[in-house]
């Protein structure tokens, strides 16, 4: 007889899991229970009008071998070039017997990389590369007080004991106040001194100035075969039609297996027995409460809400549980003719609009903290490319704020004007559409009681046959890959029986874990 398997949540570490164990084995029958009506989680894509967004942008890239088969199973990298490239003439990297995006919707294009910082209405390629036209954006004098700065930080290492001191550690003082500061304290709400250590660990580990010096010279001394740290890679893999349409894709491969997915099933319970096992959950749809038993269950939603759903969880771990901090997100999509921002590099584009992916806005006069160029995503995420731009302007806040309580038709008016103000657009009226779209829990916040979070771990631990992935189920700030990668290692502790789950936790904790194979 088979062994149910109950996933919560259809992200990507959901999916990747339910995927796994029906392709790995024929023991399992596996049922997925998501809340909303979308495949993919933060990772979906919202089409508008033929308008696609992408919730956040998400560049796939791994540096581990099993996540980018996988990817090439689901979607095989592109045998020809993308419109966009063949109309400009730019070069991308083509796959011999791949299949041609104009032929096919599954297939996974090859994107260069563009993403920079937008301060005092010029723009600084992120990361801080140390350019001719970063001296003369920055000015020579500033350009000085930056390199004795790094120098000092250099010499003099602070303890890390904040956000804070692991950036000035690693820029120095001058380039973290102008380029680091503000823009994290927009992220997240509190300054970077009140922040762990932690999250830079886990999203810019290895980066430094440091690692664009040593990317500079290997790139010139060893060409293709230097070791190149996440945040400067210049090549991304991409859907064709964004992210969601990888996890929509594999929804229904999961479904071909025999898999089942129930969409508007928000689970409300996890419920146990006598031996601390978990053997099932509840949850609501349609007004209805539904309890469904299950052998194993592999839980992707935030923790904070998985622990709410439990009985008899002690009350100090119950208070730590509910006081781990989430951001929120916002973000709305703007259709306009024409951007004001002058595309001053060599790289081709339609209507010569900038070629970004997405840009960091470091600007304390606007609210905005990011904004996206879906036309340089794809292609095909707009619906007339080469006569309009599709920008997506991100906001992060909290639910209940002064931003996410606004009506949308208020949102937008904002945010337009804000894109006037900082010179993204000429005037308000060049917006001829907009689209807004909320993100609950975002982004897994490392202040408040994550400190003890460990503590958390250790009591859903003991919880034998439960399993947390992804960025929420393990509260981590994690890409997509490292998510992908827990539900890896928990089909693995499955199959095998295996109890310890100190190889899920250890995703993304060590710096070599995706450097090496």
């Amino acid at each position: 007889m088979k062994k149910r398997v109950v996933v919560i949540g259809a992200g990507p570490a959901g999916l990747t899991a339910a995927y796994e164990l029906l392709d790995k084995s024929d023991d399992f029958e596996v049922v997925v229970l998501e809340e909303s009506e979308a495949m993919g989680g933060i990772s979906k894509t919202v089409n508008y009008k033929g308008n696609r967004m992408d919730m956040g942008g998400h560049r796939f890239f791994s540096k581990v071998p099993e996540v980018n088969e996988w990817w090439e199973k689901m979607m095989p990298t592109q045998g020809k070039k993308p419109q966009d490239d063949i109309d400009l003439g730019r070069n991308s990297t083509v796959v011999k017997g791949g299949p041609d995006p104009k032929n096919t919707d599954r297939v996974m294009l090859r994107r260069n990389r563009l993403s920079r910082i937008f301060f005092n209405q010029k723009f600084f390629d992120y990361p801080v590369s140390l350019k001719a036209s970063t001296i003369k954006n920055m000015g020579i004098g500033t350009t000085f007080v930056v390199g004795c700065s790094y120098l000092k930080s250099a010499v003099h290492k602070r303890p890390e004991k904040s956000l804070e001191d692991f950036y000035v550690n690693r820029f120095g003082k001058k380039l973290y106040s102008m380029f680091f500061e503000n823009y994290t304290e927009n992220l997240w709400g509190r300054h970077p001194r009140d922040i762990s250590p932690e999250w830079g660990a886990q999203r810019v580990k290895g980066l430094s100035i440091m690692a664009i010096l040593k990317d500079i010279f290997g790139k010139t001394f060893k060409g293709d075969n230097r070791k190149v740290e996440t945040s400067l890679i210049e090549e991304f893999a991409y859907p064709k039609l964004g992210p969601g349409q990888l996890w929509e894709i594999t929804a229904k491969e999961i479904k071909k297996k025999g898999g089942e997915i129930i969409t508007g099933a928000k689970v409300i319970g996890v419920k146990k027995n006598a031996k601390n096992k978990a053997t099932g959950v509840v949850y609501e749809k349609d007004g209805k409460k539904v309890k469904l038993s299950g052998d194993y269950v592999i839980s992707s939603m935030p923790i904070k809400d998985l622990v709410e759903a439990m009985d008899d969880v002690p009350t100090k771990i119950a208070k730590i549980a509910s006081g781990l901090p989430y951001r929120d997100y916002m973000t709305v999509g703007v259709l306009s003719p024409k951007l004001a921002l002058k595309n001053e590099t060599d790289i081709k584009t339609y209507n010569n609009i900038v070629p970004d992916n997405w840009v960091y806005v470091h600007d304390k006069s606007v609210k905005m903290g990011r904004f996206q160029i879906f036309n340089n995503w794809s292609p095909y995420l707009v619906k007339d490319v080469k006569k309009t731009v599709w920008v997506g302007l991100e906001y992060f806040c909290n639910k209940g704020d002064d931003l996410w309580s606004m009506e949308d038709k208020d949102f937008a008016k904002m945010a337009i004007a804000e894109m006037v103000k900082i010179g993204v657009l000429e005037k308000e009226d060049d917006a001829l559409d907009f689209h807004v779209e909320r993100v609950k829990k975002a982004y897994p916040a490392y202040f408040d009681t994550y400190s003890e979070i460990d503590k958390v771990r250790e009591y859903l631990d003991k919880i034998p046959n439960l399993y947390c992935v992804g960025r929420n189920g393990q509260h981590r700030y994690n890409n997509l890959d490292h998510s992908m990668c827990t539900s890896f290692e928990t089909v693995k502790n499955i199959m095998s029986g295996e109890t310890d789950k100190s190889n899920i936790w250890d995703v993304n904790t060590e710096k070599e874990y995706h450097e090496s194979k």
